[in-house]
């Protein structure tokens, strides 16, 4: 039981910042993002091959959430060249296109910046060597977990603080209602490329921690990301409720590590490692159908 826990812990914070990402596109920008598939290797290749070149892990670090925010960027751009003159928010093909294009770009992207598809990281200290170093600690199991929630806690507050700027709330305000923003003379296509980029910063930021902590990156470990994004997303919002924007960053963080711990208990009753991606979308499913549920059952 104590391993199930510890694992589930461990893997939930360390995706929670993905799961951030994609709840800055899903629900604060109201873009259906599909470049996180693309993005979150693009971290762990930017990362892995720094560090294989005798970089620092801070900066390979760094230079990945920078590669992750150019992702957003270019997806960005493309939903502008797509949309065209087309101001109807509500319109979700040239999203998913713009977010389709990039995502299968990047694939090619990650295998130029690796040179192969995979890039071991044997013998290469990352950042949780570097601060097992400094603590004179062993960067594993429950230290590894504390870091991690700290880091998590940090990242959240500094959304949240970000959220609650001007610009945060026009970043907001851009996914509620698009139409009210831009007549207030916001450029609302401005702040949903800022908003891609940091999404998709985010979720790099995972793949570079990803890759340190696992010891190697690889063009397909970014495969169903997207659906375990929404499943930390829609989990967290059904389980830990949706009060305000700082509760419900919360939320995710704890969706995050729910799901992950789903998966582990999963593995450990014996599920094969190959049905985990139908398991993903079941918890999805479920978790999007139990409010409809809920309802009904208190109306009877």
């Amino acid at each position: 039981m104590e391993s199930i826990l510890s694992s589930g812990l461990e893997q939930g914070l360390l995706y929670c910042f993905m799961v951030l990402g994609v709840f800055i596109t899903f629900r604060v920008l109201d873009f259906p993002d599909l470049t996180v598939d693309g993005s979150l290797p693009l971290g762990a290749a930017v990362a892995a091959t720094l560090l294989v070149h005798g970089y620092s892990p801070w900066l390979a670090t760094l230079a990945a959430v920078g590669a992750g925010i150019c992702a957003g960027f270019v997806t960005g751009g493309l939903h502008l060249v797509l949309k065209g003159g087309e101001s109807d928010s509500t319109n979700y093909g040239p999203k998913l296109l713009a977010g389709i294009l990039t995502m299968t770009a990047l694939y090619t992207v990650n295998l130029r910046v690796m040179g192969r598809s995979n890039t071991p990281l044997l013998g290469v200290d990352g950042v949780f060597e570097k601060i097992a170093d400094w603590f004179n600690l062993s960067m594993s199991g429950w230290y590894l977990i504390l870091f991690l929630a700290l880091l998590a806690i940090i990242v959240k507050y500094l959304i949240d603080w970000f959220l609650h700027t001007e610009f945060g709330l026009c970043l907001q305000a851009t996914g509620d209602n698009e139409q009210m923003i831009r007549a207030m003379g916001t450029n609302t296509n401005v702040t949903r490329i800022v908003g891609l980029g940091l999404a998709n910063g985010l979720v790099a930021f995972t793949g570079a921690l990803v890759a340190q902590q696992q010891g190697f990156a690889d063009v397909g470990m970014g495969i169903g990301t997207i659906v375990a994004g929404l499943a930390g997303v829609i989990m967290g919002e059904v389980i830990f409720g949706i009060r305000s924007i700082g509760w419900v960053l919360f939320s995710v963080i704890g969706g995050s590590i729910v799901y992950r711990l789903l998966i582990a208990g999963s593995l450990r009753l014996g599920i094969a490692p190959q049905d985990l991606k139908l398991l993903t979308a079941v918890l999805v499913v479920a978790a999007l159908a139990f409010p409809t549920v809920r309802k009904k059952i208190v109306r009877q």
